[in-house]
């Protein structure tokens, strides 16, 4: 599913985001990206999405070089992958529904497929009442599930979320992560950046460390 061989991202000034970084994930499994603040865990996920390009080294997702692909392919790779951000970026003139259905109506999905995936969508993430709330009356978590909806929408084989409960107390932060799990059991691949150890522990997936750009740690390695 995502082949890293070997790969580097440098910034301007001279930064690196990560260095000579290798890794595999396999279709179907649960990862968790660990590490201190600017240890890289935001640009593996930005790379894995396309947000930005490797200076150097290889990428593969879901068969695909990233290196190969051209501008005008970049929205086709990003259908294949839902991103979620701690941030939210709702669109806070439009509904609920509307927000969740913008990927479905960018592909140009029929109307009436379009309502039904996006209140099914809804409907995993306990917010099929709310579809005609703005994103301003709902709260921290409400939005959260709002952005998993829309990311899982299009049904796209692979999730990347980024620092997802950075803003959550522990009981949301556990009810979201076990909504992931429930992705992951019917197939979704999810690499999930977080800083969460105390609550990654608890779940018992594969966890990468990330420090000052490099791959320090992999539990698959002593498993």
């Amino acid at each position: 599913m995502i082949y890293f061989d070997n790969v580097s991202k440098r910034y301007p000034g001279g930064h690196y985001g990560l260095r000579d970084v290798t890794l595999h994930i396999a279709p179907g499994e649960m990862v968790f990206l660990t590490g201190h603040s600017g240890a890289g865990k935001s640009t593996l996920l930005r790379l894995t999405g396309l947000l930005e390009r490797a200076t150097r080294g290889q990428i593969r997702v879901n068969g695909r070089t990233l290196s190969r692909v051209g501008a005008r392919q970049i929205p086709y790779h990003r259908r294949e992958v839902g991103m979620i951000f701690q941030d939210h970026r709702l669109l806070h003139d439009r509904t609920v529904f509307d927000n969740v259905a913008l990927p479905l109506v960018v592909s140009g999905l029929g109307h009436r497929d379009i309502g039904r995936r996006v209140r099914a969508a809804l409907d995993k993430v306990g917010l099929l009442n709310r579809e005609k709330a703005y994103p301003i009356t709902l709260s921290g978590g409400e939005q959260q599930r709002v952005g998993i909806a829309r990311a899982v929408v299009s049904r796209p084989p692979l999730v990347l979320a980024d620092e997802p409960t950075g803003n959550l107390d522990p009981e949301l932060s556990a009810d979201i992560m076990h909504l992931f799990e429930a992705f992951n059991e019917v197939g979704v691949t999810l690499l999930i950046a977080s800083h969460d150890l105390a609550l990654i522990s608890t779940l018992r997936h594969r966890v990468i460390t990330l420090d000052h750009g490099q791959r320090v740690a992999d539990s698959a390695d002593a498993a």
